[in-house]
């Protein structure tokens, strides 16, 4: 979005600048994503991110223009980032909740945990409610019918990625059988993607699903956001093998701190948090270094003045810088910076530093009766909902559960029912007088349910797409010597190359050009695409002129062999042209694209 937002968001790319403060809130919001991604200040962070995806969606061109295809998935999946617990675990807001109270051991805190529920909604409204609306309008397409759902967008120049696999496309029944499979799989996970022994086949095929969309078609942001929510799919119980195979049996590294030194017990909780494969052992020098004989030489004022470390297999002691170094080294994926520590240059730099900090850090000469700040408060959505509220009123919490359930699932039924069966059955609203406030009423539940919870009919790629879509159009350019260059857009094969994929490839490929071409609004693009593409690419429109080519090409809903290769060796035509005269723009193009 920050690379195209001339081309989203300006009237006329680079010469009409509309929102000039665009990049600064993108720039903004990818702030806000990456608090999100760590887990800093986190609750302020969803909330931040919900509302970005609310404003950016519905009150600019993104909306109308250039629908990703993802965005109203990635808004409802922004509302429930506002109720789940990701501050838990991995997160720096756990660490600061940690850092709050220097003076328990990291020990003394108990695994957090969640609840069960934060695993199934999400799942089941974002992705359960998304496929059975799906399959609901894939039933109206007769190439889905046909078990060709998958084939046949992937023979269309426009919409394939730039790997070819045209030696799965020429495989029939591979396409037939992919094609029933997501048929059966979208009808069925709403109602059985929750059962402990079907988990792991919805969890394969899903992820198999979205992985060939991500490969095989050029809306990679729609596959990777619909794949990211297999997560949750993970049976419990393969997290706990994994935490078995790649945590240590015994820690590697036993590092003794000066238990009354404020400083060296945050350090040990900076060092734990980011352990996380338990590898260091972290002890205090008062209490435990007498029990360990390796460490008797060294008496108890020496003791306190470094960091001491013990290798629990070799039993040599470090001290210092070089405890740091072994600390980075035993917890594996930090190993890069223990060598860059090693380094001469940069060791004696870090040795000089680390003996003026450890020289002069403070003591408290209490070891019992240290004083404890307050704890931060966890005031997230989550914490208050399913911990306090659910924890003090668990009949209360059930009850209100259920209507919210009830509440998102009327919505879906409306969206369902709506477009899904009342507007492909073709249903004729004036013989019945109380379907007019009826429409009205619904009309009113789709724009909430589409604004602010992300709930529309998923008609992808159906027969009325690609009913008569049989024309694309590229746009080239003549250069400074007279040679006609293709514009970095659409190339020969009629492919939109990268990066023009996502919502610019939504735009093009949905709106300018589909099976019945409204001109005004191809003229439109074509004067966003020439201005932003030959600024960027440094032509002086003023002496450019750009050539409209148009290619015939075959989305048959009936399985056809090298469909690929054949849309994509057609000839072009060159059909018109335009101009740039400073801001204006002349068109030299058919009245009728349709008819050519």
């Amino acid at each position: 979005m920050l690379f195209f937002n001339h081309l989203i968001f300006d009237p006329i790319p680079f010469m009409d600048i509309e929102f000039p403060m665009i990049p600064f809130f993108l720039c903004l919001w990818g702030i806000i994503a990456c608090f999100i991604t760590v887990g800093y200040r986190y609750q302020f962070a969803v909330i931040c991110n919900y509302i970005f995806w609310i404003v950016f969606v519905n009150f600019t061109t993104m909306q109308r223009d250039f629908d990703g295809g993802f965005d109203s998935f990635m808004t409802g999946a922004g509302f429930f980032l506002l109720f789940m617990p990701g501050d838990r675990a991995f997160s720096i807001d756990s660490l600061r909740y940690k850092l709050s109270t220097p003076f328990i051991h990291y020990s003394s805190y108990p695994k957090p945990t969640v609840s069960r529920l934060a695993y199934t909604i999400p799942v089941w409204i974002c992705l359960g409610f998304l496929y059975f609306d799906s399959a609901i309008h894939k039933l109206f397409a007769e190439h889905w019918r046909n078990g060709l759902g998958s084939w046949l967008p992937s023979t269309q120049p426009y919409y394939v990625s730039a790997i070819d696999m045209s030696a799965l496309l020429n495989i029939e029944l591979l396409q037939k059988s992919i094609g029933y499979t997501i048929l059966v799989f979208q009808f069925s996970f709403l109602f059985f993607f929750s059962d402990r022994k079907l988990r792991p086949i919805y969890l394969f095929v899903g992820i198999g699903l979205h992985l060939g969309i991500t490969l095989s078609l050029n809306i990679y942001p729609f596959g990777l956001g619909m794949l990211v929510f297999y997560i949750l799919l993970i049976p419990f119980s393969w997290w706990h093998c994994l935490s078995q195979l790649l945590t240590t049996k015994r820690p590697l590294l036993t590092v003794f701190f000066d238990q009354q030194c404020p400083l060296c017990n945050r350090t040990v909780l900076i060092l734990n948090h980011f352990d996380l494969f338990s590898c260091i052992d972290f002890k205090s020098a008062q209490q435990y270094a007498a029990n360990y004989p390796a460490l008797s030489a060294i008496s108890p004022e020496i003791l306190l003045t470094d960091l001491y470390a013990l290798d629990t297999q070799s039993t040599q002691i470090f001290s210092g810088l070089d405890t740091y170094i072994q600390i980075f080294l035993k917890m594996r994926y930090l190993a890069p910076l223990g060598f860059i520590l090693g380094l001469p240059v940069i060791r004696s730099l870090a040795t000089k530093k680390y003996r003026t900090i450890a020289d002069s850090r403070i003591r408290i000469s209490c070891a019992t009766d240290c004083p404890i700040p307050a704890k931060l408060q966890d005031n997230s959505f989550y914490h208050r909902t399913f911990e306090v509220f659910a924890g003090a009123k668990p009949k209360a919490f059930s009850r209100k559960l259920t209507n919210i359930i009830v509440v998102m699932i009327i919505l879906q039924i409306n969206s369902s029912v709506h477009y899904g069966l009342i507007y492909r059955l073709k249903f004729d609203a004036k013989h019945y007088p109380i379907s007019a406030p009826l429409a009205e009423a619904s009309n009113s539940l789709l724009m909430v349910s589409l604004t602010f919870f992300g709930i529309t009919p998923h008609a992808l790629y159906l027969h009325d797409h690609f009913a008569g879509y049989d024309h694309i159009l590229a746009i080239t350019y003549t250069d400074q010597n007279g040679n006609e260059r293709w514009l970095p857009f659409v190339n020969e094969q009629g492919r939109l190359v990268a990066p023009n994929w996502g919502r610019v490839h939504s735009m093009w490929a949905n709106i300018a050009v589909t099976p019945t071409i409204d001109n005004a609004r191809l003229n439109k693009f074509i004067m966003k695409v020439t201005a932003f593409w030959g600024k960027k690419i440094g032509l002086d429109l003023d002496k450019t002129e750009f050539h409209i080519k148009l290619k015939r090409i075959d989305a048959p809903s009936h399985w056809v062999y090298d469909q690929l290769h054949k849309n994509f060796s057609s000839e072009w035509t060159t059909i018109g042209s335009v101009k740039w005269t400073g801001k204006s723009i002349s068109y030299d193009l058919p009245r009728d694209i349709n008819s050519l």
